[in-house]
């Protein structure tokens, strides 16, 4: 039982020192191979804009939930004017770049990670090692960049689009005083709230480019490998995004109040 334990947290240990050589060789392979536009333009359209359209919809519809969740709790206590600050914090600052980072996980983590598994398996990374190539660097670096570029510009049209939902949810169909909502919002909701956001975005695209990028060049043989390394690559994403928000949370309030107070 005890050996069983010790063979797994060396394991554990094990992987965490590959992926954090892993994650500086992508780091260093930024300054020493600088990704070209070759590189960057194909990549740009496949996370950025072909995104759009999945991240719009998350962000209106999350943002219309939240308003007839939050609506219902306030009508019960008559303070239905205190659901603009409250909607737009909650999208702004927490949900919005969660689910837009997951979804993100789900459609670009899920490809690449697809991607450089089958180009491991069918040793072209080899190939490109045989041809005096880094295949961290030429493939993982300008991916990294990309998904920590880009996964907060997607996140800032999530949070436009789901402060928009909620707004048409609330003053439209639920009967929302339009002065009061948009009163009470400028009231309460600071540009740290956006900050917040913004940064979390940033970590998570940073986090999402790195472990699938990882988790295909740790792909095992066979179309199975493939599959299974794809599956982990999103679950992996999955929880350090939730955890990084956790952890992230903790830390800008922690800060908010070093600075503000």
């Amino acid at each position: 039982m005890i050996a069983d334990m010790t063979e797994s947290l060396i394991s554990v240990i094990e992987g965490a020192g590959r992926f954090t050589r892993f994650s500086a060789a992508a780091v260093k392979g930024l300054f020493v191979e600088r990704p070209g536009r070759r590189q960057m333009v194909p990549l740009v359209m496949e996370i950025g804009l072909r995104s759009v359209p999945v991240v719009l919809a998350t962000g209106a519809f999350v943002g219309m939930v939240i308003a007839v969740q939050i609506f219902a709790q306030l009508h019960k206590m008559g303070s239905e004017s205190a659901a603009g600050p409250i909607i737009n914090i909650s999208i702004v600052s927490e949900l919005g770049p969660v689910l837009a980072a997951i979804i993100l996980a789900g459609r670009v983590g899920g490809a690449m990670s697809a991607e450089l598994g089958t180009m491991k398996v069918t040793e072209q990374l080899d190939a490109l090692r045989t041809l005096g190539a880094d295949p961290v660097s030429y493939l993982v670096s300008p991916r990294f960049l990309a998904c920590f570029l880009l996964v907060p510009l997607l996140t800032i049209y999530s949070d436009a689009i789901g402060v928009l939902g909620g707004y048409l949810m609330s003053v439209r169909f639920l009967g929302i005083s339009d002065y009061h909502y948009w009163h009470q919002t400028r009231q309460f909701i600071q540009r740290w709230d956006v900050f917040v956001g913004v940064g979390k975005a940033f970590y998570f695209g940073g986090v999402i480019g790195l472990i699938c990028c990882y988790k295909g060049f740790m792909a095992e043989k066979g179309a199975e490998g493939v599959g299974r390394a794809t599956t982990d690559a999103f679950v992996a994403s999955f929880i350090a995004i939730l955890a990084g928000n956790f952890f992230m949370a903790l830390f800008f309030n922690n800060l908010y109040d070093y600075l503000y107070t």
